[in-house]
């Protein structure tokens, strides 16, 4: 493998905020990816269900492979063995010494999605009072790779309703999480050579989400970091981090297969990838609809 090109990434996932980040008062997140690529026309997984969502993330797969569903995730660890690694075990295997960090208020991510001998430090509790908890570990451990996943914002969508006062207020609150995760990363003298990567799992409809009306199915991808063009990204599946995350780490990915790996690196983020086919895919989102009108339940209501 040749050099990196990073030396640590951070994703933070702010589940339910769709592409209401846009309509909401996100001074930070502004100015944080002021010179950086950022899109609210990103596509989420089919179902719109955070399980299938985090696991498209994690595996590069689509849902109708990973087969993921929260009620599994919670239920059962991720196996050891499975065809389809997560990030974490790829990026354990090609660097042994890394570093690895899940941070996630819903802890079924970590237990159902990573493997348990991955060496994955990891934290779970309500978003404001984990962030201290993930600036601590930043500063302290400077990781290789840190997944954040924040709840909060879903639990107003499904209690006030997506798109509402309420809703947006909290992705404003929110916004001043990642910027204390992003000062962290400055304080532990990282930022520079970092891949700091906001986006959404899902959007909202209404109380509830699992469907694929425009307000479910488009969020917010962003990426800042060196090298990064500043603009608009073009296509891009949220399936699309592992790719990137690989790409970055330079870890060779799977070969592209609609029955499997379908992660790529999209346009618009990094110039000298542009030149890649970027394959359209939008056939394989076919999948039901199975509608959650409570945080994180798959079941059909």
């Amino acid at each position: 493998m040749s050099e990196r090109k990073y030396s640590h990434v951070i994703v933070i996932v702010v589940d339910g905020a769709g592409a209401f980040f846009k309509d909401a008062d996100t001074p930070n997140f502004d100015k944080l990816f002021k010179d950086g690529a950022v899109t609210y026309r990103a596509i989420s997984s089919r179902p719109t269900i955070s399980a299938e969502c985090y696991g498209s993330m994690l595996l590069g797969v689509d849902p109708a492979i990973h087969g993921l569903t929260n009620s599994k995730v919670d239920e059962k660890p991720y196996p050891l063995d499975s065809k389809f690694p997560s990030l974490f075990r790829r990026i354990r295997n090609a660097y042994p010494d890394a570093e690895l960090g899940s941070y996630c208020q819903w802890d079924p991510i970590t237990r159902g999605i990573v493997e348990s001998d991955a060496g994955v430090s990891n934290e779970s509790a309500h978003d404001t009072a984990m962030t201290p908890i993930i600036c601590d570990y930043i500063k302290e451990k400077k990781p290789d790779f840190l997944f954040v996943q924040m709840d909060s914002v879903d639990g107003v969508g499904h209690s006030k309703g997506y798109g509402t006062e309420a809703h947006l207020h909290r992705i404003h609150e929110v916004d001043a999480l990642i910027n204390d995760i992003h000062d962290a990363a400055v304080d532990a003298g990282i930022i520079d050579d970092t891949l700091f990567v906001v986006l959404a799992d899902h959007g909202g409809e209404g109380y509830s989400h699992g469907g694929w009306s425009d307000t479910e199915r488009f969020v917010t991808f962003a990426v800042k970091g060196k090298g990064v063009e500043k603009g608009e990204i073009e296509e891009i599946n949220i399936r699309d981090l592992a790719a990137m995350v690989l790409y970055v780490f330079d870890i060779e990915a799977p070969e592209f297969d609609e029955e499997g790996w379908t992660a790529q690196i999209p346009h618009g983020i990094w110039k000298e990838t542009d030149a890649l086919e970027y394959r359209d895919i939008s056939h394989l989102t076919g999948a039901p609809a199975r509608i959650s009108k409570v945080a994180h339940t798959s079941e059909l209501v």
